[in-house]
């Protein structure tokens, strides 16, 4: 059964997978997919779609609400999951280099059914990531209008009524706000939907720049701000328990599942796998690299941003220009800041965006989605309808609805999918060990077990929240898989 998944999983340049051998894709990918992408390229992906919204944005909120100063050990937590389950995607996406993630793992060690639901939850992870991290956009597009409203002495910022969302979520109930749209973050998927649409090269080029430009300003956020912490704001490290999820070490491990979103961009590497021109070789060097310079960067701006400002004031869209408000001497930091986080927030959504279009060309390959899916452009050699499909539903939702819940939601989604493929390496590992792996995840046993329990007891802590979302999310994807993938899955039938 699972050698004949691995025949007929969507490697249609690699029908076969012989004892020993890599699995070969051929020189175009999938289905003409062109491979071009480098480790340089994979690494620099990796940061692009992991540094942004943690940052920028998701900071604040975490400090404030859950961890306090304590933060950096929300991300520590946050940081081993990721790792161990790095560890497992990276002798898969070594083993099977084709697009799809952890849905085409899943499907390959799991199952059909399984890998749906994977790839669903992935759905979640990239559509709701995009709208999410577009919405906190906005918010700091908006603060740069009023910076250079602020330099002409003329007020340029967009009203409220069209620079936020007209729906919010107050105790599992959708309530209006007055607002009509969030227009810039409409705008901006529109934008680099259509970036996708030209092409990988292309997309890869413009994020290398906007990498480049948002560390470069997060080091200097760091350089400067460093020199201005007060000690006094770090006690108490952990603040006293107020009730469930706020501070004491029930809010680290809360605050651990919101930041988790902030790393949820190195599965995206793993997306790129079809288009890598040495995948054995750059696919664990992409997404282990990309991994541990992110999880440097988190720590140090976590413990200077809660160093310089008191964490109870940083639950605002724009964490880390409101701690550098509190210095007049520093406002031309903060203008920069603001641009490096316009500037690092599109590169996080450009990744999102251009991931989700190639899970959903994996699965209509496997015929659970309509074949359209699998469509690549006979010029640019990009998934063109999906681009198109997920950049309309994404610029829809970042108009609609607001940061929080999303946020959470992409946590939960994510955190199933890492628990699956730490599963799916172990059993990988007993029921293929003639598989040549170029990477290999060292202890197998302890690792694959300890990073799937970690993910499961992290999703848990948002779950029990927000279950009736997440139970909803589930039961949609039920009904498509049964109203249409069922009937048309070629794995059923191939088995007649």
């Amino acid at each position: 059964m699972l050698k004949h998944l691995f025949a007929t999983h969507p490697i249609e340049a690699a029908p076969h997978v012989d004892a020993g051998e890599h699995i070969d894709t051929g020189a175009h990918g999938d289905a003409g997919l062109k491979r071009v992408l480098t480790a340089k390229h994979l690494i620099l992906l990796g940061i692009g779609a992991v540094i942004g919204a943690g940052i920028f944005v998701i900071t604040g909120q975490a400090a404030a609400m859950h961890a306090g100063p304590a933060l950096v050990v929300s991300f520590l937590i946050a940081g081993f999951a990721c790792a161990l389950a790095g560890l497992c995607y990276a002798e898969f996406a070594a083993m099977l280099p084709v697009s799809g993630s952890a849905y085409s793992y899943s499907y390959a060690t799991l199952g059909e059914y399984v890998a749906w639901f994977v790839g669903w939850n992935l759905v979640l992870e990239y559509l709701f990531a995009a709208a999410t991290v577009a919405a906190g956009w906005s918010g700091y597009f908006n603060e740069l209008l009023g910076l250079i409203g602020g330099m002409i002495g003329s007020d340029i910022s967009l009203p409220s009524t069209l620079a936020s969302a007209p729906f919010q979520f107050i105790e599992g109930h959708i309530q209006s706000t007055g607002a009509l749209i969030n227009l810039p973050a409409v705008i901006i998927i529109a934008a680099l939907s259509g970036l996708c649409y030209v092409g990988i090269t292309q997309s890869a080029f413009v994020n290398s720049i906007i990498v480049a430009i948002k560390v470069t300003v997060i080091l200097l956020f760091l350089a400067f701000a460093i020199k201005l912490i007060n000690p006094a704001n770090w006690h108490p490290f952990i603040p006293p328990n107020e009730g469930e999820g706020v501070f004491g070490w029930s809010g680290i491990f809360r605050a651990a599942t919101i930041v988790f979103f902030s790393y949820v961009g190195f599965d995206a590497v793993s997306t790129a796998a079809g288009e890598a021109k040495n995948p054995q070789r750059d696919m664990p060097i992409g997404i282990l690299g990309s991994l541990a310079v992110c999880t440097v960067l988190y720590i140090a701006v976590a413990l200077v941003l809660t160093g310089i400002a008191p964490f109870r004031i940083l639950n605002t869209p724009e964490p880390v220009a409101t701690a550098l408000g509190l210095y007049p001497q520093l406002s031309w930091l903060k203008a920069i800041v603001v641009v490096g986080a316009i500037t690092g927030l599109s590169s996080v959504i450009l990744v999102m965006l251009m991931g989700l279009p190639r899970i959903f060309f994996s699965m209509a390959r496997d015929g659970l989605l309509p074949p359209g899916m699998a469509k690549v452009h006979p010029k640019f050699r990009t998934p063109y309808l999906g681009t198109i499909i997920v950049g309309v539903a994404a610029a829809v939702m970042a108009g609609l609805f607001p940061v929080s819940v999303l946020g959470e939601l992409v946590s939960m989604g994510t955190l199933l999918a890492f628990a699956t493929v730490c599963i799916g390496i172990l059993i990988l590992r007993y029921t293929r060990p003639d598989l040549k792996r170029s990477f290999r995840v060292p202890m197998v046993w302890p690792i694959s077990i300890l990073g799937a329990v970690s993910c499961v007891y992290l999703f848990w802590q948002a779950f029990e929240e927000h279950w009736r979302l997440m139970v909803g999310w589930i039961v949609i994807g039920q009904l498509i898989y049964f109203g249409y993938g069922y009937a048309h899955s070629k794995l059923r039938k191939s088995l007649g």
